[in-house]
């Protein structure tokens, strides 16, 4: 009887024990996957986002290294710079810019935009980057437009309205950032070219896409609108945040624009920038026009008018067309009333250095040539160009003109900003 209890419960123990124990096993286990999905999540998941292993990169001797961002930067900024003036500083002075533009923004906002390979998704990059790039736009053209076009549900809906005033343009598009459906290039173009057509013709018409979607849903054959933009003088081009399409290539090729495939987040930064400098006319559509353009005074303070751009009484402030006298909100624009171009001095100023860039700078090597005696200051800012503590002496440039010489960031404030050279213009005003 004792050896039968003995051999009964070990024999009920143990298979009482091997169901916990594969209860537990189980319970361990989506534990473990839970786990690993807060870990996703948390840390590896921050990692993702942040991308850091970008940041590194190899030196000489195999160790990593943080990347150098401001070289980087200065690297990147030397190559626009070089290829901005790639004909020569004389010929690229006479070619013939289109100050005046008329430029729609086409922002994808089909479901390919909710794509999370661009971080935290191709929507809020494209936003974000629209953002600067709007800024940017006005700053170096001053005398032009822009309006938003959003391409979703197979549709294109015109967010804004072509207009001169950044703050406008970027409320409507933060105000509107919904992704769904598909994106169709067809709609998008008749309804810009349907606005763009209307332009006069010292106004060149220009479309940036902004493109998400590896497809395109469209009605009809997308490749009679490319031929209709081609006739209206439109120049079309593509930015894409996934892979080349033929359709894209091909409307760039036919339009004479330009199509660029982003490959991260600084990429499409850079590709977008390159819009915001007006770009040489196309020869057979750059026919010379006389504009005629107004003055407008600035409104009293105190006295109520009805503004003509949103048909509502306002306080002070405003624009007065001097040839109409109907008050406007902002600078430049077209009068409503006698169609007028309404722009300011400052306007015209701030244009006046496309025409006439000024030259890309030489650099100069640290030692210079043999004999010369090289500045320790820059002229700019007279900061050292001796490095502290024994380091190497920073990049330096100069002008080719009044043979001065700059550090790298006077060297960008000066080509990007502020577009007269400091000692080419303190020459003259002393010889005056």
């Amino acid at each position: 009887m004792y050896g039968a209890g003995v051999a009964f419960q070990p024999t009920s123990s143990a298979g009482g024990s091997s169901k916990e124990k594969k209860r537990r096993d189980e319970d361990d286990e989506e534990e473990e996957d839970d786990n690993e999905g807060k870990g996703t999540d948390a840390w590896e998941r921050a990692y993702a986002d942040e991308r850091s292993w970008e940041d590194l990169q190899e030196d000489e001797s195999g160790l990593l290294r943080p990347i150098d961002t401001k070289t980087l930067v200065h690297a990147q900024y030397r190559k626009r710079l070089l290829l901005r003036s790639s004909t020569g500083g004389s010929v690229a002075s006479r070619i013939q810019k289109g100050l005046i533009r008329y430029f729609y923004i086409v922002i994808d906002l089909s479901r390919a935009a909710s794509e999370t390979d661009y971080r935290p998704s191709r929507m809020a990059v494209v936003a974000k980057q629209a953002e600067a790039f709007i800024r940017e736009f006005f700053d170096q053209n001053p005398l032009s437009h822009v309006g938003l076009v959003t391409m979703k549900d197979g549709l294109a809906h015109r967010l804004t309205e072509i207009g001169g005033s950044p703050e406008a343009q970027i409320k409507a598009l933060m105000g509107k950032l919904e992704c769904c459906g598909e994106a169709s290039l067809q709609n998008a173009l008749e309804l810009v070219h349907g606005y763009l057509s209307q332009i006069p013709s010292y106004g060149h018409r220009e479309v940036l896409i902004l493109s998400s979607a590896l497809t395109t849903c469209d009605p009809g054959d997308v490749m009679e609108t490319v031929q209709r933009c081609k006739r209206a003088k439109i120049r079309c081009s593509v930015i894409g945040l996934s892979a080349e399409v033929f359709i894209c290539k091909h409307l760039c090729e036919e339009t004479g624009g330009t199509y660029t495939v982003a490959l991260n987040e600084s990429h499409f930064k850079e590709l977008l920038l390159e819009h915001a400098p007006p770009p040489p006319a196309i020869a057979e559509y750059a026919a010379a026009n006389l504009i005629k353009m107004g003055f407008p005074q600035r409104g009293a303070e105190g006295v109520v008018s009805i503004c003509s751009c949103h048909k509502e009484a306002k306080v002070g402030g405003g624009y007065t067309c001097p040839r109409c006298k109907v008050r406007v909100c902002e600078l430049p624009t077209e009068c409503r009333t006698c169609g007028l171009t309404l722009v300011s001095s400052p306007h015209l100023a701030r244009s006046y250095h496309h025409l006439f860039p000024v030259a890309p700078f030489d650099e100069v090597s640290p030692h210079g040539r043999p004999g010369q005696r090289l500045p320790t200051t820059c002229f700019g800012c007279q900061q050292s160009f001796v490095g502290q503590g024994g380091a190497q002496p920073s990049l330096r440039t100069s002008c080719p003109k009044c043979n001065q010489f700059f550090c790298i960031d006077c060297d960008i404030y000066i080509h990007e900003s502020l577009h007269n050279c400091p000692g080419c213009e303190s020459q003259h005003n002393s010889s005056v």
